[in-house]
């Protein structure tokens, strides 16, 4: 019996997807037709969706996007067989866009069917947890030191290092966080990984906890994520059932399990120590620190928190080793990163590489410059904190430190493109609002400054003394980038002092301070 695949990624949801699925099995029990569906996760693909794939002897055959209402039409065209029509896509590895990833984390989303443990395995799931268990804890935070993996949230921390301290840590008992509370705007891997492949994330938990003597983990999730939510929960409870967590991991003597936990749609519990609070039952506010997470962490022991993507990165590394992880990449920036493209973008989606293409290739090249047509203006890079970019520094390399030095941050690999009718005084004004509305008001610096910010840049919109406030934000900045706890305060100066260095037209032609001395 072939089989019909059709997303249940938020992407093709949002788009449609549940309804085409209805529409395909009411024609298969109409007409007798002998096919199974399977709800995958998505390509990544995302101007295409609902994209849905037909297996033939010849391959899986891609098709879209599709629209509600034209499941009669495919069938009676023959697409069950792989026939031509105007939707026609072909077999998506051959398909540009993808042909030019190199597909790691993300190997499997949009492959498997997110809850099968069968499938899953026969694709090369849990051995990279089989292996772990077999080496033992010092020999993978060894190999995870050795692949170079970096945080995948934004700090670009070493993992090895953090799975390190917390496995020579002592505490009655320590805990395995996984950051999915993903906030930044222009961003979904997380999501991807967690709809398509939630079993990745799951692994990776289980190989860490394995590291680090953790025997508990909690998956901290965004409300704003409903499907996620569903797939992981169950994805757990199937887990469990096939032995793959609880009371003796893939029968070992490790003991390991999760737990989803959802937040209340607090940015700034994206914060590892907000985070934490938040899963105390507390309010979500940062903590001083010292101590680390990783000493004194969830309830006071030590507590490894990485992000989904990290996590999720780490199955692989131990079930092919970390030197063809360490091969790929540049500089301390190694492996691949799913760098999400959207905005004003012809071809949005995720994009998973090595590190090192250039800002101008990723916007261009795959993405298409922008849906609109119009000249690309900016782009901004790691979210609402991410600074603007503009295309005279589209030279610059996919790459923490390439980032860092020209005053950016890659963050979660979010790009957000704009064209040239983009207001660069607006967006400036737009990171202090948000900043103040999502402030958790613990400092003084990212509490008022973000509020008085935002209130100057409005002077400088209505022409109000636009030398002397330009010259108050930048103040501004630098007492939040250098005074406040955490990066929300801290990262708040970057999208504004981008905007107003690269776009100084915007603001009524005024250049900065600096850039006037």
């Amino acid at each position: 019996m072939s089989k019909l695949f059709i997303p249940l990624d938020s992407f093709a949801v949002a788009c449609g997807a549940d309804t085409i699925a209805e529409e395909f099995q009411q024609l298969k029990t109409n007409r007798g037709l002998s096919f199974d569906i399977v709800r995958n996760g998505s390509r990544g693909m995302a101007w295409l969706e609902p994209m849905i794939e037909v297996e033939t002897p010849n391959g899986r055959i891609a098709y879209g996007p599709i629209e509600p209402g034209e499941a009669e039409a495919l069938v009676d065209a023959g697409i069950l067989s792989g026939a031509g029509h105007p939707k026609h896509i072909g077999k998506v590895e051959e398909h540009p866009f993808f042909r030019a990833q190199t597909r790691h984390t993300f190997k499997r989303c949009g492959i498997t069917d997110p809850l099968s443990l069968e499938d899953y395995k026969a694709h090369g799931g849990l051995k990279g947890l089989e292996r772990a268990i077999g080496i033992g804890a010092a020999a993978i935070v060894g190999e995870v030191t050795e692949s170079g993996l970096r945080g995948r949230g934004g700090a670009g921390f070493p993992t090895g290092i953090k799975w390190k301290t917390v496995a020579e840590a002592t505490g009655a008992r320590k805990y395995i966080v996984a950051n999915a509370d993903e906030g930044d705007s222009g961003t979904f891997a997380d999501r991807m990984i967690m709809e398509g492949d939630p079993y990745c994330l799951i692994e990776g938990m289980a190989i860490a906890g394995v590291a680090t003597g953790a025997t508990k983990g909690y998956i901290y999730l965004r409300s704003e994520y409903p499907v996620a939510i569903d797939v992981m929960r169950e994805a757990i409870r199937r887990a469990q059932e096939g032995g793959v967590l609880g009371a003796s991991v893939l029968g070992s003597s490790h003991v390991f399990d999760i737990e989803v936990r959802v937040g209340a749609g607090a940015y700034v519990c994206g914060e590892e120590t907000s985070l934490l609070d938040s899963l105390e039952g507390k309010r979500g506010q940062v903590r001083f620190k010292p101590p680390l997470p990783a000493i004194q962490g969830l309830f006071g022991m030590p507590t490894v928190i990485n992000n989904v993507i990290t996590l999720a990165s780490t199955p692989e590394i131990l079930a092919a080793g970390a030197d063809g992880y360490k091969e790929m990449g540049m500089g301390r920036s190694r492996g691949t990163i799913p760098i999400q493209l959207g905005g004003n973008v012809k071809h949005g989606g995720l994009f998973e590489a090595p590190f090192g293409m250039t800002l101008g290739e990723i916007v261009n090249e795959i993405g298409g410059g922008t849906a609109s047509g119009r000249p690309v203006r900016a782009a901004q890079v790691g979210g609402p904190l991410g600074a603007y970019f503009p295309v005279s520094l589209f030279d610059t390399p996919f790459d923490y430190e390439a980032f860092a030095a020209k005053d950016g941050l890659i963050g979660h690999a979010g790009i957000v493109v704009f064209d040239d009718t983009v207001d660069m005084m607006a967006q400036a004004r737009f990171a202090f609002e948000f900043c103040a509305i999502e402030s958790c008001g613990k400092c003084t610096p990212c509490r008022v400054g973000a509020v008085r910010g935002y209130e100057t840049v409005k002077k400088i919109i209505d022409g109000e003394r636009p030398a002397e406030n330009l010259a108050l934000v930048e103040d501004l900045c630098n007492t939040m980038k250098f005074g406040s706890l955490c990066a929300l305060g801290g990262f708040t100066p970057y999208p504004v002092m981008s905007a107003i260095r690269h776009f100084p037209e915007d603001f009524h032609g005024e250049p900065m301070r600096v850039a006037a001395e």
